[in-house]
């Protein structure tokens, strides 16, 4: 056989349900259909040594090979063993074939598969076990049976629509769900997606329609296997009247066309709900608020506790009340239908913008209370990214000079967020939109920009471009230089900021603790003796440090409570005799911040000072080799 046949024959085996059309063969191996009917009878003579096998065609149904499962993998071997697969391949299949299949698999069945030891697939095995652990799901071993994953068929598609979170990397690029299926069924699908838009007029980010993509496939998949979603008959009676099940419907007809496929009613539910939750963009924001009424009121709340917690008018900024209208409504949705996300920039926004990330927690608190709405910390950094561009937004000044256009891939908060950073900082830039990658040939087309600024290639489009990072870190400012010139300079030193809050009776060295809760429940208990907070500010600096570790990188963390339980400001310091765990990081260093409500304005410059600070390794060495306030000091004014 040549490498054509035995791709085709890799394909055919792989496939172990339903058919194959002839005419997405043909788009796969890139040849004609006669070529694959020709290539078809090269394969029924080499499988005429395995006696189980049979290439069954149907004109007009589609191809497919039935053979005993042990001449299936015995080929599939050969066929696999000039193509080692790297870790994150094998993983990746690994979890994927654990999430789809109903049997449980053996260690002896994977080590044949891949050519490697029991071990190593055992190691594999517990990854993928760890990581299924946030979606409640279980691998369970049966003694010589092997392995097989237990849970709700929702958990196990939400797991397998995150597949790409298995590999460190894989968050920022491709999704590696997408290599599992085959092009003509992506290509089908997404042309279906499309065309649902358009024809429905849905403002959906790039971000979103991928994200439907993946779930349809998966639905697609899942279905094929009858291996339905289980959803309680009152939401279904709810979601078949929403608009969305009627964009699900007419999606459905075509696939069913497309796939000779049936999906039941449940399916179009389970859909329908992808479609409520998908990220919009910010032209449907006076519809979404109009349609509901809740979603209003809870907006007006978080704007309103943000407003207070930092003294700062974001009501004034209608910009900041379009982009969190089509922002939430998603987020609300997907924790009311159980679509967890995970935030591959969490931990950078929460470096990048500590001030703000921890004004949004505490604002998430109220709203907790309110509305019973718990938002998590993955959905909550996406958020920090709206106010915080709404805060630059308001407090820059810029001058168009040069028209640049935005394409930016990760929604509309960090679009903003970009535009708020570039318009303050550089006067030799206007930003004239910011849109998704599938608008850019024809926006450009009609509006003529200077340059783009993107956060992904773009292909096929004339106008002079940039990519830069969707957080626009240092890396990418001095890329833009030949551009602008910088507007703010940090030119305070983190002296004058610890002078003025600093106190020796609130300063602890040479700390052992086990666990960072004890950290912050000693100082939080230190500015209760000292008069600076009520004895409720212990339980809720604890809660918050519950609710997201507050550590910033640089072995710093900066723990904090309720502003309004604390009697006057001051800043509470710890520094620890060994680093410890503080979320995902190691910590030697912490700042509590008792930021009273009368002093809000002062705490972005203290929380500033202490990012910097984060960013000055020796400098925080130094610091956690101090054995006095003075010393402590005397660091601090050195630098």
């Amino acid at each position: 056989m040549n490498n054509r046949q035995k791709e085709l024959l890799k394909i055919l085996l792989l496939h172990d349900e339903g058919v194959l059309q002839s005419k997405g063969l043909a788009e796969q191996l890139d040849c004609s259909e006669k070529t694959v009917r020709n290539d078809l009878g090269v394969l029924e003579d080499f499988l005429v040594d395995y006696p189980s096998a049979m290439i069954t065609r149907k004109p007009g149904f589609g191809i497919s090979i039935e053979m005993d499962e042990e001449e299936r993998s015995e080929i599939l071997r050969s066929l696999f063993a000039d193509e080692p697969k790297t870790n994150e391949e094998r993983l990746i299949e690994i979890a994927f074939q654990l999430l789809t299949g109903d049997k449980a698999i053996t260690l002896q069945h994977w080590a044949d598969c891949y050519y490697i030891t029991k071990t190593a697939i055992k190691k594999d095995i517990e990854i993928i076990s760890d990581w299924l652990e946030r979606y409640e799901l279980e691998i369970v071993s049966k003694q010589r049976l092997g392995n097989v994953i237990q849970g709700q068929e929702l958990k196990k598609r939400n797991a397998l629509a995150h597949l790409s979170e298995l590999i460190p990397k894989g968050a920022n690029e491709k999704n590696v769900v997408l290599d599992l299926f085959l092009p003509y069924e992506i290509t089908t699908v997404r042309k279906a997606l499309e065309d649902m838009r358009d024809k429905f007029s849905i403002a959906f980010s790039d971000g979103a329609l991928e994200s439907l993509m993946v779930h349809a496939l998966i639905m697609m998949k899942r279905t094929r296997q009858r291996a339905p979603v289980f959803v309680q008959e009152s939401d279904k009676k709810t979601t078949l009247i929403q608009k969305e099940f009627q964009y699900a419907s007419w999606l459905f007809d075509s696939l069913e066309s497309s796939f000779r496929i049936h999906f039941p009613e449940v399916e179009r539910v389970y859909f329908t709900w992808h479609i409520i939750s998908g990220k919009r963009t910010e032209e449907g924001s006076e519809q979404v608020l109009k349609y509901d009424e809740g979603l209003a009121s809870i907006l007006h709340t978080f704007i309103s506790k943000m407003e207070t917690l930092t003294l700062f008018p974001f009501k004034a900024d209608s910009i900041l009340m379009k982009g969190l209208a089509v922002h939430m409504h998603s987020v609300i949705n997907r924790i009311k239908f159980g679509f967890p996300i995970t935030n591959p920039l969490l931990s950078n926004i929460k470096k990048m913008y500590p001030y703000m990330f921890n004004m949004v927690m505490l604002t998430l608190d109220e709203i907790k209370k309110t509305y019973l709405l718990e938002i998590p910390e993955d959905e909550a950094a996406y958020l920090v990214l709206h106010f915080q561009a709404s805060m630059e937004r308001l407090e820059g000044k810029r001058e168009s000079k040069k028209k640049a256009l935005i394409v930016c891939h990760m929604g509309i908060g960090m679009s903003h967020l970009l535009e708020a950073k570039i318009g303050q900082s550089y006067q030799d830039i206007d930003i004239v939109a910011c849109i998704g990658k599938a608008g850019v040939r024809e926006y450009v087309r009609d509006h003529p920009v200077d340059f783009i600024i993107s956060t992904i290639p773009l292909e096929k489009v004339k106008a002079e471009q940039i990519v830069i990072s969707p957080l626009f870190g240092q890396d990418d400012k001095k890329r833009l230089s030949q551009f602008v010139e910088t507007l703010k300079q940090k030119n305070m030193e983190i002296k004058d900021v610890f002078s003025q809050f600093l106190n020796e009776n609130l300063m602890f060295f040479d700390v052992e603790k086990e666990h960072r809760y004890e950290v912050v429940e000693m100082l939080a208990t230190a500015l209760f003796k000292q008069g600076y907070a009520s004895k409720e500010f212990i339980h809720s600096a604890v809660n918050r440090e519950r609710k997201s570790a507050t550590a910033i990188g640089g072995g710093i963390a900066i723990p904090h409570g309720d502003p309004s339980m604390l009697q006057r400001t001051i800043i509470a310091t710890a520094v620890l005799k060994k680093p410890i765990e503080w979320g995902n990081e190691r910590v030697s260093l912490v700042f509590m911040l008792a930021i009273s409500k009368e002093n809000q304005g002062d705490i972005r410059g203290v929380i500033g000072k202490i990012a910097a600070l984060s960013e000055s390794p020796l400098v925080v060495h130094a610091l956690t080799g101090s054995k006095d306030y003075l010393d402590f000091l005397q660091v601090l004014e050195k630098t």
